[in-house]
C-alpha cells in the first residue's frame, strides 16, 4: 500500500494500483485480450486491441516475471529515479517490479534487506520495487521532488513481445475455415475424421459389433507338420 498519493502524479498513483493480465471488458470475446499496456496519457490500462486509438500518446508496456508485474528497466529510468531498485533479467531484459511481493516468512537475520518491506537483496540494493522506494521517500522526505523526470515520449518496443499489431487489431477475425487450412491435413479435415470414427466407435459397442466383426480364424499351418503322424514307439536296447 501506497503510504501517501497527495504528492504523486495521478499517473503514478494509478500504474501502482491498477491490475494487470486481467480480461478486458470491451473485447471479452477476443483473442489475446490481457491488459498488458498502461497509457501514461490517458491512466488507463489497455488490452492489445485498445491500442489504435492510443498509438499518440505515451504508452508503458507491463510484463510478468514470477507471476507479478514489472516494466522493463530502459523504460522506468525515463520516468522515475530507479537507483538502488534491485532489477532482474527475463527475455534479455532488465526489468524491475511495480510492487512488492507478498512473503511467507518475517525472518530477518543477517544480509541485506528492503528498506521498506525487508525482502532479502543482492548488495549493494536498498529496494525490491519501485513502489518499495516510493514509500520510502514518501516517508522520508514526504514527496517525490527530483526523482520524477518529464518524458514527452514513449513508444512501445519494436518487437511486439506478444502484443499484436495495429493491422491485425482492426482485422476482423474469420469465423470460415477452408479444407486446407490449420485444421485440415492434406486438404482433410482432421477433426471432422476424429469425430466420425469416434462415432463409428460408438455405434459398434451399441449394436454389439457382431454384424461387422471380423471372423477370428486360426493360423495357418505347414503342411508338412498336418501329415506327419507319430511313428511306432521302440524299445531301449538291453545290455
Amino acid at each position: 500500500m501506497l503510504v501517501s498519493s497527495s504528492h504523486m502524479p495521478y499517473w503514478l498513483q494509478v500504474l501502482l494500483t491498477e491490475k494487470f493480465y486481467n480480461a478486458c471488458i470491451i473485447h471479452e470475446e477476443a483473442k489475446k485480450n490481457e491488459k498488458n499496456v498502461y497509457c501514461l496519457d490517458c491512466c488507463i490500462s489497455l488490452c492489445p486491441h485498445c491500442l489504435p486509438p492510443h498509438r499518440s500518446h505515451r504508452l508503458l508496456q507491463i510484463r510478468r516475471y514470477v507471476y507479478h508485474d514489472v516494466i522493463r528497466l530502459d523504460d522506468a529510468v525515463k520516468l522515475f529515479e530507479c537507483t538502488a531498485v534491485q532489477s532482474y533479467t527475463t527475455n534479455s531484459a532488465k526489468v524491475v517490479f511495480l510492487n512488492k511481493r507478498p512473503q511467507t516468512k518475517n525472518f530477518r537475520g543477517s544480509g541485506n534487506f528492503c528498506s521498506t518491506c525487508d525482502r532479502s537483496l543482492r548488495d549493494p540494493y536498498q529496494f525490491c520495487s519501485l513502489s518499495c522506494k516510493i514509500n520510502y521517500l514518501l516517508r522520508t522526505t514526504g514527496g517525490l521532488s527530483g526523482y520524477l523526470y518529464e518524458c514527452n515520449y514513449l513508444p512501445l518496443p519494436d518487437s511486439d513481445d506478444g502484443l499484436m499489431t495495429s493491422d491485425s487489431v482492426l482485422e476482423p477475425a474469420s469465423s470460415n475455415r477452408t479444407s486446407s487450412g490449420s485444421g485440415g491435413f492434406g486438404g482433410v479435415d482432421c477433426g471432422r475424421l476424429a469425430c466420425t470414427a469416434t462415432t463409428e466407435v460408438v455405434r459398434k459397442k451399441r449394436s454389439g459389433g457382431s454384424a461387422n466383426r471380423p471372423v477370428c480364424r486360426p493360423a495357418p499351418t505347414p503342411a508338412g507338420l498336418m501329415n506327419r503322424r507319430k511313428g511306432t514307439p521302440q524299445r531301449a536296447p538291453l545290455y
